[in-house]
């Protein structure tokens, strides 16, 4: 039985997402709020229950020392992840897990429970051998069966493969919430190599949020409120921090969207008071040009680690077919266009940036032979032969990426003058009619879908009686 379920993960610092392919459709299994992707955060509160996801993302600038985040940045180190407020300690390839089981939670039953079913878990290019252990045993942790990592910017230029079937050079710009991962790579007939990566370290949607509320969040409370000048630094206002920071990461993923946006928080939310005993609220309007502003220095910064990972490729813009941008700070267009037109590469807007790296890792499952303990790429290469006293076979591309295939005959003896062969698409009922059979005679196949196609071949013998052929499937 050919399985049909593969799945890819892209396990994220800040955000996660899942998505299965079937072989020809990938779809994203979206959480119970009904969105692409699921923070990565756990809150245990104090009687022991645990939330995961959007809801104890959202609680934590409350109950900080109740909540685990960010933990993707220490994998594969001996760093705890503490949780103080319940005395609890964590690994971080426990969080992981947590994280992982909730996602592979989302699959529908026979794709989780099929033992068939492949993973690929992706992880950052510059993740090291000890980061990637770490992942997988938060795999296995998390009970999931048949588990294969792959890089993340190569999974990214795989999910634009399948929209736009260009051979050429890629340049990832990997945009997330603490970190900008560059990478360059190649796609050559359907397989993606990573000639170099480079980034910049503190460099994500976290930075533009600290940025926004230095620089107008903080001035706006101390004009507003009775408020000491480094309230950000004093432990007794650590809530009221989390929670405008909190609030100022909401404002600014609405101006993805709009031209204008508030950064809001009501008293009753915010739960603070100023040293004169008030209520504290926020009410901000924020425009992009304020952002963009703020966060110009470190997009240039961004372009820099762009133009040296280029140079470390030997590579120049003219070089390169398009820019794939992912991670949730470049659904921001005015981003997306700066850092295009200042490299002068055009941008792909085949993908979606929050969820590229899950389904290429999908369709990256599809590839993988999982019968293998290495877990290597099937063969594109198929062969069927007649075997019995015809020496005849066909050899055929199994795995492309294009639109047609193309079918030779291989005839290592003889057969009689007049013996015919014809090709049926089993999906489509194409036929290619009778053929004469010589060596080295070829078809072309039209592939009506992506993923399997399967055709169905026959022979002839001179007075149009079937031949029988040990397999006569191709697929």
């Amino acid at each position: 039985m050919s399985m049909n379920n593969y799945v890819g993960i892209d396990l994220g610092t800040t955000n996660s997402a899942i998505c299965s392919y079937d072989g020809s459709e990938s779809r994203i299994w979206k959480s119970p709020e009904q969105n692409d992707v699921t923070p990565s955060a756990i809150l245990i509160d104090r009687r022991g229950n645990k939330y995961l996801g959007k809801r104890a993302y959202d609680s934590a600038p409350w109950q900080h020392g109740n909540a685990a985040l960010l933990f993707k940045r220490i994998m594969g180190t001996s760093t705890p992840v503490l949780l103080p407020a319940v005395n609890l300690i964590k690994t971080p390839e426990e969080c992981s897990a947590e994280i992982l089981k909730v996602l592979f939670g989302y699959l529908p039953e026979e794709i989780r429970n099929d033992p068939e079913t492949g993973t690929v878990i992706t992880v950052p290019a510059a993740f090291n051998q000890m980061a990637k252990d770490a992942t997988m045993q938060a795999a296995r942790m998390a009970g999931i069966g048949k588990i294969a990592l792959m890089q993340e910017p190569v999974a990214a230029v795989m999910s634009v493969m399948r929209k736009r079937k260009a051979d050429g050079i890629f340049l990832i710009y990997d945009l997330g919430g603490g970190t900008l991962d560059i990478a360059v790579a190649e796609n050559i007939g359907g397989r993606v190599n990573l000639l170099a990566h480079g980034g910049v370290e503190m460099c994500g949607g976290r930075d533009f949020d600290r940025l926004l509320m230095n620089n107008i969040v903080q001035p706006w409370l101390l004009n507003n409120f009775d408020l000491p000048e480094d309230f950000s630094a004093n432990p007794q206002f650590k809530t009221l921090s989390r929670a405008a920071l909190w609030a100022t990461e909401r404002a600014k993923i609405e101006l993805s969207a709009k031209e204008g946006a508030v950064v809001m928080l009501p008293e009753d939310e915010m739960r603070c008071r100023d040293l004169a005993g008030n209520d504290i609220y926020l009410e901000i309007p924020l425009k992009r040009q304020q952002l963009d502003e703020l966060i110009a220095e470190k997009i240039s910064e961004s372009i820099d680690a762009a133009r040296e990972t280029l140079s470390k490729a030997g590579l120049t813009p003219n070089d390169l077919e398009r820019i794939v941008f992912v991670g949730g700070p470049t659904n921001y267009k005015p981003l997306r266009d700066k850092v295009a037109s200042q490299l002068g590469i055009p941008g792909s807007t085949d993908v979606n940036p929050m969820t590229a790296v899950a389904e290429g890792a999908s369709l990256f499952a599809e590839s993988i032979d999982w019968s293998s303990q290495v877990r290597s790429r099937k063969s594109t290469r198929g062969h069927i032969s007649s075997g019995g006293k015809l020496a005849l076979g066909f050899n055929y591309i199994a795995r492309t990426p294009d639109l047609k295939a193309k079918i030779a005959v291989q005839l290592t003896g003889q057969v009689a003058p007049g013996t015919e062969f014809q090709i049926d698409s089993i999906d489509t009922g194409w036929t290619s009619g009778r053929l004469t059979i010589k060596h080295g005679a070829t078809v072309d196949v039209t592939l009506a879908k992506t993923g399997e196609n399967t055709f169905k071949v026959f022979v002839f013998d001179p007075v149009g009686g079937p031949m029988a052929l040990q397999r006569t499937e191709l697929s």
